[in-house]
């Protein structure tokens, strides 16, 4: 299935394909403060839109995940794998249509790592 989600203010916006079974409810410090819920998909089977500049990124601890956000509203759309991997994790919160009741919750202890 192909989902279609975006940021608060729709500058970046991105195509999602594949089987939302699950998302990730990671405890680390700035998922929780996020309340992010993730999917992760391989970069191949998302599609972004954006102009230049419309997306930050911020990193810290390790520096694995680039957490990614509108520039303009701020808005938390995914994370991106900074080790060489090829995953990207969506936030499901952005995706249009989605019950988020219905999506079975894996929790990660992001904290420990």
């Amino acid at each position: 299935m192909v989902y279609k989600g975006s940021c608060h203010c729709g500058k970046v916006a991105f195509e999602a394909e594949g089987d939302l079974s699950a998302a990730l409810s990671c405890n680390c410090s700035i998922c929780s403060r996020k309340g992010a819920l993730l999917w992760a998909l391989p970069k191949g089977q998302v599609r972004f839109a954006m102009q230049p500049g419309d997306l930050g990124e911020y990193t810290f601890n390790r520096h694995v995940i680039g957490h990614r956000f509108c520039t303009g509203c701020g808005i938390h759309t995914h994370g991106e794998d900074k080790t060489g991997g090829n995953d990207v994790y969506i936030n499901i919160r952005c995706l249009e249509g989605v019950d988020l009741g219905k999506v079975p919750l894996q929790y990660f202890d992001g904290r420990s790592v």
